[in-house]
């Protein structure tokens, strides 16, 4: 009987950006479980650290990656110890909930602070670590994942974080025609709700939830575990053909009842 299974690879270098919590640290231990090399970037040290310890192999590297120079230190940092990068996963990012206020409340400096805090948070954070990194993808079989959401398709409130979102997506498309010649695949993943992750802070009442969980077909937010294994999925042989792709996993929430 002849196997179709796919030949194991040897252990690749996995670099996720906001890799300390949430669904970063859920992806860094679906690779780890494979043998990958996971490096865990974020602002936080001491919660990478934390999670670091907790996965065999893995490294922390703290960075503040909306500064230039911090993710090109990031970067070198990885190519001197590793070299080539086999998969990224740019996940950091959130809503701004955590960052300082801005002193003033006149409404106009208000709506510049929150628009330019989000952009910086998640565009300009998984744009810089790409481009630091661009020359060190493996070539060929390199992977770039990025993590939309379901708010770049239907808004956000504000429009601050949805548009920030959205604005992932024609870069993408960019990337992948660029580095497609490298064998190089490039894909994003947008999910909807998940439970378990820092995302919402102490902003998600019981009712809102709810509200959310009720737009799903399935009946239930996802895990931080379900955004994590279809990253470790694109990022396998078995989606090698597989670029330039938009991938909802919101339980069919986007599509409405």
């Amino acid at each position: 009987m002849t196997s179709h299974a796919t030949p194991r690879t040897a252990p690749r270098t996995v670099v996720i950006s906001g890799g300390g919590t949430g669904i970063g640290l859920a992806a860094a231990r679906c690779f780890a479980r494979d043998g990958d090399t996971v490096v865990l970037i974020g602002r936080r040290a001491e919660v990478l650290e934390r999670a670091a310890a907790g996965i065999e192999g893995a490294v922390a590297c703290p960075a503040d990656l909306t500064q230039p120079e911090e993710a090109a230190r990031a970067a070198a940092f990885v190519a001197e110890r590793f070299g080539a990068v086999d998969v990224l996963v740019n996940n950091a990012g959130g809503s701004g909930g955590l960052e300082p206020a801005p002193e003033t409340k006149d409404p106009l400096t208000v709506v510049a602070h929150d628009w330019t805090v989000t952009f910086r948070l998640n565009t300009l954070t998984a744009v810089l670590l790409t481009e630091a990194l661009r020359d060190h993808l493996a070539s060929p079989g390199g992977r770039v994942l990025f993590l939309s959401s379901i708010a770049a398709y239907r808004g956000s409130g504000s429009g601050a974080y949805a548009a920030s979102k959205a604005a992932l997506h024609p870069y993408v498309h960019d990337l992948a025609r660029a580095l497609g010649p490298r064998g190089v695949t490039v894909n994003i993943v947008a999910p909807g709700v998940v439970d378990d992750t820092e995302f919402f802070g102490d902003r998600m009442t019981q009712a809102r939830h709810q509200r959310l969980v009720d737009e799903t077909h399935t009946g239930r937010a996802a895990t931080p575990g379900d955004v994590a294994e279809t990253l470790h999925w694109l990022a396998s042989h078995a989606a090698s053909h597989i670029t330039s792709q938009v991938l909802q996993v919101n339980g069919g929430a986007e599509r409405g009842h």
